[in-house]
């Protein structure tokens, strides 16, 4: 089971971070390469504890649904969203925030698994995991150059 750590320094308080990473919208900006928006559940705005998003976007050239739903909401601090519908057998994300002189930092956990044992294994060991490392990486540049700009506005007010 491939497990995805990543660390992102944001010069922006905690909570500001914290909002943007439950911000649909910001995900949608930070996704719009693959042409992902939100279908189902919560659509726009701030999503919170027990709350659901379907998502839809390409990738690999097949247009794809995915449902997840906000586990822990524990503001500032952390986030979790699971998947309960989609292309996955399992992912958890996890968001860790804290305080830092400079800032935030932000850890990503995203833990995940392919359908169709044994295939699902080699292709998250041949190319997924380096394509889901990309994508959060992307969202996280998104989230830092929106948090540390007066961009943040347009999102949280």
């Amino acid at each position: 089971m491939p497990v995805i750590n990543l660390e992102t320094k944001i010069d922006a308080p905690i909570e500001r971070v914290f909002d943007l990473a439950c911000s649909i919208d910001l995900h949608q900006r930070s996704m719009n390469h693959n042409q992902e928006r939100a279908v189902g559940g919560l659509t726009s705005g701030l999503i919170d504890l027990g709350q659901t998003v379907t998502w839809e976007a390409v990738h690999f050239g097949i247009r794809q649904r995915l449902t997840s739903k906000i586990t822990i909401c524990d503001r500032p601090t952390h986030l979790q969203d699971i998947m309960v519908k989609g292309a996955f057998a399992h992912f958890t994300h996890d968001h860790y925030l804290s305080g830092i002189d400079t800032g935030t930092l932000m850890k990503d956990r995203f833990d995940f698994s392919s359908p169709l044992w044994p295939l699902g294994t080699i292709a998250d060991v041949l190319f997924l995991t380096r394509y889901m490392t990309g994508l959060l990486e992307k969202r996280n540049e998104v989230i830092k150059q929106t948090a540390e700009s007066g961009d943040w506005r347009q999102f949280l007010i």
